[in-house]
């Protein structure tokens, strides 16, 4: 059976108030102060343990730094001090501004200065991003020792009392994360602490999240998904389950052997594991709820799922960055079978959240049945850190009229619509994901605007001209390929510099000299031509 009814609590049971992201743990952890909070390899924190050791990083933040800072980098990942430190960063109402060790070291910094943060904490490998700046424009740098639990003696109430009351301003930002940009900078988006608390509101009594409850942490931090996986298991007691980059490989063994109850990623590490014959059927029977996201889920692969956690609820959610992680869910249950056929066959996006505003628009600003998805709610983020960038995303309508695109010259308010650039089909009573409106694609589960990925090619001295194009393989993925006019170079010391300046997904698979690129009849560089020469392995 198809359900595409939200489960909701019993209307008996109590809303669930508003809090700051630290307040939904920091609850959770005088509640159950004994119970396990964090699971990294053979590592095991309680509640107690996990909040004590963010406050002693806190106090450590103030001391160094002199005072509470605004924003706060986190260039750490998959360990205990990575995720203490982002407790910390927000026991002090400062905002995450996480960054990825493994990303080229100037995106790190560039996205570090656009954001403005004043301190950075940062594990070993990274100790030395931020001496690459001039000091004046360094941020305090604090590392993550291996083992924080030994750097402070203090008791915990002289730990509270060198700390500023616990923040419960709910209009703070709560995590500012960059998203790819089409003028070839990233776009910062600051989700606010009200913006966050109705996304958890909703789903931890969507999902069941209670004490008992073990979520995986699949997400690096610098995919706004992790901030799920996170914090709907604190906000309902739950246990938070980091996988190793090689458990990824073989996700079924890692769900039996951890005997998790809630499992979320994207639809490619399913893809992945099967091409490796990694997915023995019918194992994961400790499952509850599966999630997948952030790209396309096809009925096949949802369908193979199902044979191999055959007990629990598979939802396809979506939602980009500035909607708070997920706007909206479709829920399939019982045979596959029976599930009906949507156009493409893909897994449709649902129905909206509670509180959140969905409508289609054509291209003259008119509701439709297949159009433009624009949303407004609030999960709706207030605007991007460069309020340029606001120009052209928003829109103003009232149902019956025609939408009006939101120029910059006023304010922008909560009844502006935000475009998702997702084309959206209405069958039945949910939405189907159609693709994209402009040159955004989905690279592996990131969000990559083909713009960017241009620009950094151009850089290359070589580079004349260049033009990406994305192509779908024989495994049903997507990948960049890139073809460029100028100086023959080296495929391999072009890519190994790529690699250099974005991060690996960005990295085209190919790059192909052309003597020009293909133009249309308007002069401009044809695509759909290019897609053509570039959609075989030898380029012709």
């Amino acid at each position: 059976m198809d359900i595409e009814e939200p489960m909701t609590p019993d209307p008996l049971t109590p809303r669930l108030p508003r809090r700051t992201m630290y307040q939904w743990f920091e609850e959770s952890a005088l509640r159950l102060p004994g119970h396990t909070a964090l699971e990294i390899g053979d590592e095991v924190l309680t509640y107690a343990e996990l909040r004590r050791l963010a406050l002693v990083l806190a106090a450590r933040i103030v001391r160094k730094h002199g005072g509470v800072p605004d924003r706060v980098a986190l260039v750490a990942a998959r360990s205990v001090g990575a995720y203490a430190g982002y407790l910390a960063i927000q026991r002090l109402g400062a905002a995450v501004v996480p960054l990825n060790p493994d990303h080229p070291q100037q995106r790190n910094l560039d996205v570090a200065q656009r954001a403005g943060v004043t301190v950075a904490l940062v594990e070993e490998r990274a100790a030395e991003l931020f001496t690459r700046l001039p000091e004046r424009h360094r941020p305090t740098v604090l590392e993550l020792t291996e083992d924080e639990r030994a750097e402070d003696d203090l008791l915990e109430e002289a730990l509270e009392e060198a700390l500023p009351p616990v923040p419960s301003d709910l209009a703070r930002e709560a995590y500012i994360l960059f998203t790819s940009g089409s003028t070839g900078q990233p776009k910062g988006v600051p989700i606010l602490h009200r913006q966050f608390s109705p996304y958890l509101e909703h789903n931890i009594p969507r999902y069941e999240i209670a004490p008992g409850s073990r979520l995986s942490q699949v997400f690096g931090l610098t995919f706004d998904a992790h901030a799920f996986d996170l914090f709907v298991a604190w906000g309902g007691g739950a246990t938070v389950v980091v996988p190793s980059a090689a458990d990824l490989y073989t996700p079924v063994d890692f769900i039996v052997g951890r005997k998790l109850t809630h499992w979320f990623s994207v639809p490619s590490v399913v893809r992945e594991a099967q091409r490796l014959g990694n997915l023995p059927l019918g194992r994961c029977v400790t499952l509850k709820h599966s999630l997948f996201g952030a790209e396309p889920v096809t009925a096949q692969h949802a369908a193979l799922w199902h044979e191999v956690a055959p007990h629990s609820r598979i939802h396809n959610v979506y939602g980009p960055t500035e909607l708070v992680i997920c706007c909206s869910n479709h829920l399939l249950s019982g045979p596959s079978s029976a599930w009906p056929e949507y156009t493409g066959g893909t897994v449709p996006i649902g129905t909206m959240y509670p509180g959140m505003e969905g409508v289609l628009l054509d291209e003259d600003g008119r509701e439709c049945d297949e159009g433009e998805l624009c949303v407004r709610g609030p999960q709706r983020f207030d605007g991007y850190l460069d309020p340029r960038e606001n120009t052209g995303r928003f829109l103003s309508y009232e149902p019956g009229g025609r939408a009006a695109v939101y120029d910059g010259s006023g304010p922008l308010t909560d009844r502006h619509w935000y475009r998702t650039g997702d084309r959206v089909r209405r069958e039945g009573d949910v939405m189907v994901h159609c693709g994209r409106l402009d040159q955004q694609v989905k690279v592996r589960g990131h969000r990559v605007e083909i713009g960017e990925v241009e620009a950094v090619v151009r850089r290359h001295p070589a580079v004349v001209d260049v033009a990406v194009v994305a192509l779908a393989t024989a495994e049903g993925e997507t990948e960049l390929v890139a073809a460029y006019a100028g100086r023959e170079t080296d495929p391999a010391r072009f890519d190994a510099w790529l690699r250099e300046q974005v991060p690996l997904h960005m990295v085209p698979a190919r790059l192909t000299r052309l003597d020009a690129l293909p133009l249309n009849d308007n002069g401009k560089t044809d695509r759909n031509a290019l897609a053509r020469i570039l959609g075989t392995p030898e380029g012709s």
